[in-house]
């Protein structure tokens, strides 16, 4: 996957986890973005592929044009293998309720396996 992502000249400000709760509308009416602790210079891809996580069917009316599927693919593979790491790593401790975070590992794990399917 990461062989069919060309390199690009130019990144854009990305939020990192933007969400209606990151957003506050000013006195004015405009937007301004808030919790920006995770605020980087990256591709575009890298924030799509956490909201379509997010937002799920509601996605459609965020989706840009524009988009490199191949980067979009491998944003899509390292957000789910994380998304089995951290769960996992809070099960090695004595975490209160392991059936959930256990249940979040599996979903993303089967996601992992689906995009490696597709990829070969």
């Amino acid at each position: 996957m990461a062989a069919a992502v060309r390199p690009r000249a130019r990144h854009t400000l990305v939020h990192g986890e933007l969400g209606p709760d990151h957003v506050l509308l000013t006195p004015d009416g405009h937007p301004a973005l808030i919790d920006i602790e995770g605020l980087l210079y990256a591709d575009p891809e890298h924030e799509h592929v956490f909201l379509r996580l997010r937002f799920g069917r509601h996605y459609d009316a965020l989706r840009v044009p524009g988009l490199d599927d191949h980067r979009l693919r491998l944003y899509r593979l390292a957000m789910h293998l994380g998304l089995v790491a951290g769960p996992l790593g809070l099960l090695d401790g004595d975490y209160p309720d392991p059936e959930p975070m256990r249940a979040i590992a599996e979903h993303n794990l089967q996601e992992v396996l689906s995009l490696l399917r597709t990829a070969s």
